[in-house]
């Protein structure tokens, strides 16, 4: 319980944080509304992953268990955004359009109601996930396709988002090395049990030589860049991550 309050307010706080910079005593007015459900839910998968590392059963299956819970909270999260006119949409002429009348909303025309998008995406992808569990044989299957679905949901979503976010600059080349750097890590992960301990080493330090250098010759390439929401950046690290996590548990686990 202390996790997820202290997690959910954390995660609010950083989400928000012009909001803090310019007052830093809001940062303990609790009452102020700002929490983050899913915060909550990554404080609790804190507390798992360091309590179940001498347990028998492993940290995916844990996370197999609270992800559709998660999701399902998610949900009514974004509902209650919804009704509270934060994290509002872009101006739309569509039919389905929805005005705010509050200060709040920087916008008097009509506008997308993206906290309903993700509202009812979260509601589908519980049931989906309680489907997976039924049918599935091996752990990790609820987390991967859960993620990767979420990723896939929050990268096109926040397209339609017309409220402040923290802005990411990108070019295409990064995409690529970031899809180069995780796919090498996971065909290091699904034959790590087959290579020496010194061609590991090599491999990897040969890497973080390519992928450093890139980063920090980065701004002096001439690429075009392209913006995007800190969160849709995150969508696609996770995505990505929970790949190479689930293959390295299964040839960890492989009775699992």
């Amino acid at each position: 319980m202390v996790a997820f309050l202290v997690a959910g307010r954390v995660i609010s706080i950083i989400a928000n944080y012009r909001v803090y910079l310019k007052d830093l005593s809001r940062i303990f007015i609790f009452w102020d509304g700002g929490f983050s459900y899913f915060g909550g839910a990554i404080g609790i998968a804190i507390v798992l992953y360091w309590a179940t590392r001498t347990y028998r059963s492993t940290f995916l299956q844990w996370l197999d268990v609270l992800l559709p819970a998660t999701s399902f909270g998610v949900a009514f999260e974004w509902l209650g955004k919804f009704f509270a006119g934060i994290s509002y949409g872009k101006p739309t002429d569509m039919f389905w359009g929805v005005s705010y009348d509050t200060i709040g909303v920087r916008y008097v025309a009509p506008i997308h109601p993206v906290q309903l998008y993700y509202a009812f995406f979260f509601f589908f992808l519980t049931f989906l996930l309680l489907l997976i569990r039924k049918h599935t044989k091996r752990a990790g299957a609820e987390t991967l396709f859960g993620v990767l679905l979420t990723a896939i949901a929050v990268f096109s979503f926040e397209y339609f988002r017309g409220d402040f976010s923290i802005p990411v600059f990108a070019t295409k080349i990064d995409f690529i090395v970031l899809i180069s750097m995780f796919i090498s890590l996971g065909v290091f992960a699904a034959f790590d049990l087959h290579l020496s301990q010194t061609f590991l080493a090599v491999s990897q330090l040969l890497l973080l030589v390519l992928f450093g250098g890139y980063l920090v010759l980065r701004s002096r390439l001439p690429f075009p860049t392209f913006e995007l929401r800190f969160s849709q950046f995150l969508s696609i690290l996770s995505g990505m991550g929970v790949v190479v996590y689930v293959i390295v548990h299964r040839r960890k686990h492989p009775h699992l």
